[in-house]
């Protein structure tokens, strides 16, 4: 089964997520994972450029080009690109089919903002900073053994 991922805010820490999944699926793990949307308020051209040029870890080694007004595609995956202001809530997560979203604005870090997430139809949601009361927070390889699943707001503590 393939976990359909959103990544909502495509600032630094959304892309190195996305390009770190690349990286994996590049030699051969994460395969199971697609990043189906991003939602960012910067337009899809500067969003491209950024993701495939990076100051500090350099070009990405895939194609980035714009389809469209709401499409990113890399390499052959065609992501779905979205300008939505509206906060956690208004966003298509559930149309789109996401079943866990990347938080990675730096706004919506406490559990009553990040349930907008679920209330969007997502069904797992990951806090890319500290938050306040999350279901779970979770250092790798300290405790991410206390994951069981049912969990759906998750702090990754920090995103430094």
């Amino acid at each position: 089964m393939t976990v359909r991922v959103g990544i909502n805010g495509f600032g630094r820490i959304g892309r190195n997520f996305y390009r770190a999944l690349l990286a994996q699926q590049a030699q051969g793990a994460g395969t199971g994972i697609e990043v189906v949307a991003v939602n960012d308020l910067t337009d899809n051209a500067t969003l491209a450029h950024l993701l495939k040029f990076d100051s500090i870890l350099g070009r990405l080694p895939h194609d980035v080009s714009l389809q469209g007004h709401d499409t990113i595609v890399v390499g052959n995956t065609a992501i779905k690109s979205l300008e939505i202001k509206e906060g956690p809530a208004a966003l298509p997560w559930g149309d789109l089919g996401v079943d866990v979203v990347v938080e990675s604005t730096g706004l919506f870090t406490n559990a009553a903002k990040a349930k907008g997430h679920l209330d969007a139809g997502a069904k797992k949601v990951v806090i890319s900073a500290p938050a306040t009361d999350p279901d779970i927070t979770i250092v790798l390889g300290v405790n991410d053994d206390a994951y069981d699943g049912s969990q759906n707001i998750i702090s990754n503590a920090s995103c430094s």
